[in-house]
């Protein structure tokens, strides 16, 4: 059973993930097929907070994508799932994923990141478009209304309007019941700010996926990501940020779609004999 972590981003947490968890480990098992439905294990999907966040939201948030690194790792010890693990992570949680997979190779078999950004590979005004700047202020401003706050959010991050009646409510209720500290919020911002990846590419097969109209971080970003690191890498055509949220389905679809990929690439490679490898 392979154990999938999910981590998001700059003050979310797992319920801002909506249906993505369950979508994702039914697919997976659906690729699983007849193979395994005498077992029937399930593939374990985990969403886990970053601190600062949802069930950490009393925690101190670190200054340093290192120490948040250490507090997943040590959350996913604690739920008893064994590694190596399969991360999908999106923003700030790409960056907790990706010095995760530099600074503890063996503990990493694959690696999805969705709309994240990180130095060497980009600039400043672009891991931080300048025209979302005047939103994040004004979230800011109001960051202790949660209606006001989340509603400029969603406008930053998210592109699928249809649902936005109910998410404003969902997500103004998870803020009610579970606030993430102004103190925290800009903790976090640094620690993402000053993050900066190593420049060799993590060990384990990674999948980069961006929205084309991500008006928070510039898809750019992604792009440079993968073409540093030779990682397979697809583009939404008019997703916001929150790419998850605005088209789940695709995502399910890219990931399932890559990891019969990659596993027919390892097949192709262990086919080769020892006599035939450069």
């Amino acid at each position: 059973m392979n154990t999938w972590i999910l981590l998001r981003g700059l003050t979310r947490e797992a319920r801002h993930w909506g249906a993505l968890p369950d979508a994702l480990r039914d697919a997976l098992d659906g690729i699983a097929g007849d193979a395994r439905a005498a077992e029937s294990p399930r593939e374990r999907v985990l969403t886990i907070d970053l601190p600062g966040n949802g069930e950490y939201a009393h925690l101190r948030a670190p200054l340093r994508v290192a120490e948040m690194v250490d507090f997943v790792r040590a959350a996913a010890r604690e739920r008893g799932a064994p590694g190596p693990y399969r991360v999908l992570a999106m923003s700030l949680g790409g960056m907790v994923a990706t010095c995760w997979a530099q600074r503890h190779r063996d503990e990493i078999a694959r690696l999805v990141l969705i709309n994240t950004s990180m130095r060497p590979f980009s600039r400043f005004d672009e891991r931080l478009r300048p025209r979302a700047w005047p939103g994040l202020l004004r979230a800011a401003r109001h960051w202790d209304a949660p209606s006001v706050a989340e509603a400029v959010i969603h406008r930053l991050t998210c592109n699928n309007g249809r649902t936005r009646a109910a998410d404003l409510k969902t997500w103004t209720d998870i803020r009610t019941s579970v606030p993430v500290s102004r103190a925290n919020a800009l903790r976090q911002l640094l620690a993402a700010a000053r993050f900066s990846a190593g420049k060799q590419r993590p060990e384990c097969a990674t999948l980069v996926l961006s929205s084309r109209e991500d008006g928070l971080v510039d898809p750019a970003c992604s792009a440079a990501l993968a073409a540093a690191w030779r990682a397979d890498h697809w583009m939404h055509p008019w997703a916001g940020h929150d790419l998850p949220h605005d088209d789940p389905a695709w995502t399910v679809e890219r990931i399932c779609a890559w990891l019969a990929q990659t596993a027919g690439r390892e097949h192709e490679e262990n086919s080769i004999s020892p006599s035939m490898r450069p």
